[in-house]
């Protein structure tokens, strides 16, 4: 039988209007879409995008004070600039391609010049509302999914000049989503950290910063830790702050014009570059590069004219030279420069600093060379184990696949098993979801060395499938799940494997790519309906809904579920729980505390939660 041919004419040539656009291929506009359980999620973005043009004010000198009020399910924006032109409010809003940030005369160094970001937000809104005020006169304008609904006239007024948006994100475009207030903390902490004078108010709570980077590497590591204090400089259109501590791995934040730029980009390249070549020539020592960057935490910050990003999300900076026309000084050389004056002028004049970070880099130089032939045995027992027959199956898009639209969606299944596995692999998306088998129990591993990592067969092949070994560069899964039955063995497992990323790859959980996989507990039933329960009390809702006659099956564990159950559990339907460390949370105390040996503390703890458990137990009963 002859295959049809779509015919191709005039009628197959369509012309969508920048809403339809936006709402057909978000991911073009604001990367993956998610449930708001990542850092990167669409969600954030749509609040990043609303909050940056208010940023732009601040930094143009309107407005020194940003209120930002969040729900589970909505977001408003209240800035105290010039406001919007009343009679383009809906230009701004609505009309793509449209805004002030062209001039550059106006916003010379501003965050986004696409003309893209509010009307992202608009059309994947359910309800979206903006309010213009400018010297005692107010425009407001209602739309619903970018259609608009209600046009206000002008009116006086007594507020305060500046701009409000209240948006409620679109349930069909973000599937059960939340705002989670600890990744909007983040945000809000870095936006204070690159605007001193800047105040934001997130919730009725205040946050600013006097000391830029310096406050933000403070926040961000455990003072007990640091080898030597926080090294910091600050010059036209560049700020940068590092350190090392005792912890493993490289951490880098690095920022554009006040703009996260979490996958990097020329500048932190150059950053990095310019630590290692100036550390070099000042000890007079051609160290290994892996040494000098070995258990550093640093922050860049640089401004520079119409910046060009690898993506509209803006995460990786692309731009080459500081001028827009691409001539003339380059990024690298800009950072170099800056670098290679200041760090040698700071070692020059605090020798017990320099005799600090010299200490430092020689015990990592020891280190490697002591591990060098430990990796190269458990580099050969990794070809030898045939990881990606037996431990791994693997998915075919990967985190690392940059074009591809779905590599956000790309996640690695850690389970333990031959039931659950089993379970995961018959029932996963073979394009973006992978499984790893554990066998038995992972080693607690607090207080180990590294060396642990490569002598430890589970754990050397569980790097070599993350591809983590080096950093977070090569990573092959956005989403790093732990997926382990819902018993005390379970809880165990999940215990030893956070434990295990803690230890040896913070970073990769400070990153937002490790989660917990939440399954149901309950299925309860009748002959018209079943209902999936995470908890006893969706068990006792359900059981009220479907009333007598019920049956109910508790899941002990993950291999109990079908395959034909299991699969929207982990595609449409899945629900994840993100590993998330506050910015204050110390990791090795905290490891010390529950995975470290017995202490009075820990089994008062322990009695008490026993005895609260023990009490809902009598309560639901």
């Amino acid at each position: 039988m002859a295959t049809k041919v779509a015919e191709y004419n005039e009628a197959s040539i369509k012309s969508l209007d920048w809403r339809e656009h936006i709402r057909l291929r978000p991911g073009m506009y604001i990367g993956k879409l998610g449930d708001g359980s990542s850092p990167d999620d669409g969600i954030y973005v749509l609040l990043k995008e609303t909050i940056d043009n208010s940023i732009d004010e601040f930094m143009m000198g309107f407005g020194r004070v940003i209120e930002v009020t969040i729900t589970k399910h909505s977001a408003k924006v209240r800035d105290y600039g010039r406001g919007i032109p009343l009679g383009k409010v809906y230009a701004c809003v609505a009309q793509i391609n449209t805004g002030g940030k062209y001039d550059s005369e106006v916003f010379q160094k501003s965050i986004g010049l696409n003309g893209i970001g509010s009307k992202a937000v608009n059309a994947l809104s359910k309800y979206f509302r903006v309010q213009s005020v400018r010297d005692g006169k107010t425009k407001i304008q209602e739309f619903e999914y970018g259609i608009l609904k209600h046009d206000h006239k002008i009116k006086k007024t007594d507020e305060k000049n500046g701009t409000l948006i209240y948006f409620e994100p679109d349930p069909e475009v973000f599937k059960n989503f939340q705002f989670r207030l600890e990744y909007i903390e983040n945000q809000i902490k870095n936006y204070v950290y690159l605007n001193a004078g800047l105040t934001i108010v997130l919730n009725g709570k205040r946050y600013q910063s006097k000391n830029g980077l310096l406050d933000l590497l403070s926040d961000k590591t455990d003072p007990e830790t640091l080898r030597y204090p926080i090294i910091h400089f600050k010059g036209k259109d560049i700020e940068v702050a590092f350190t090392h501590t005792n912890q493993y791995g490289e951490d880098y934040y690095s920022f554009v014009n006040g703009q996260y730029t979490p996958q990097g980009g020329t500048h932190q390249a150059a950053f990095r570059e310019g630590i290692i070549k100036t550390i070099r020539e000042f000890y007079k020592k051609n160290f290994d590069a892996a040494d000098i960057r070995a258990s550093i935490v640093g922050a860049i910050s640089i401004r520079i004219q119409e910046p060009v990003f690898e993506s509209q999300t803006k995460t990786k900076l692309g731009s080459t030279h500081i001028a827009p026309d691409g001539q003339g000084i380059t990024v690298r050389n800009f950072v170099l420069d800056f670098i290679k004056t200041e760090l040698d002028n700071y070692l020059h004049r605090n020798p017990e600093t320099a005799d600090a970070l010299l200490k430092k880099i020689q015990q990592s130089e020891r280190e490697r060379k002591e591990m060098a032939g430990i990796k190269k045995l458990a580099n050969q027992r990794a070809k030898k184990a045939n990881l990606h027959n037996k431990k791994l199956r693997d998915c075919r898009i990967h985190y690392t696949d940059l074009k591809n639209e779905r590599r956000f969606e790309s996640t690695l299944f850690i389970t333990e098993g031959d039931s659950a596995s089993g379970s995961i692999t018959k029932a996963r998306d073979v394009q973006t979801q992978a499984v790893f088998s554990l066998r038995g129990k992972p080693l607690n591993c607090f207080g180990l060395s590294r060396k642990v990592v490569y002598q430890n067969e589970e754990f050397n092949l569980l790097q070599h499938a993350l591809n983590i070994e080096d950093g977070l560069d090569g990573l092959r899964y956005n989403n790093v799940v732990i997926a382990t039955d819902a018993d005390v063995d379970g809880m165990h497992i999940r215990l030893l494997l956070m434990t295990f990323f803690l230890q040896f790859f913070p970073e990769l959980v400070r990153s937002g790519h490790v989660f917990i996989l939440e399954t149901p507990l309950f299925r309860v039933r009748n002959k018209q309906k079943t209902i999936y329960c995470y908890s006893e009390e969706e068990r006792q809702q359900a059981v009220n809904e479907l009333g007598k006659g019920v049956e109910i099956t508790r899941f002990k564990g993950l291999g109990e579920i079908s395959p034909e159950e299991f699969r929207q559990f982990i595609r449409e339907d899945i629900r994840l729980a993100p590993l998330v460390l506050d910015s204050k949370t110390q990791v090795q105390k905290l490891l010390s505390y529950y995975m470290g040996k017995n202490t009075q503390d820990r089994q008062e703890f322990i009695i008490g939660n026993l005895r609260i458990e023990k009490d809902l137990v009598m309560e639901g009963s």
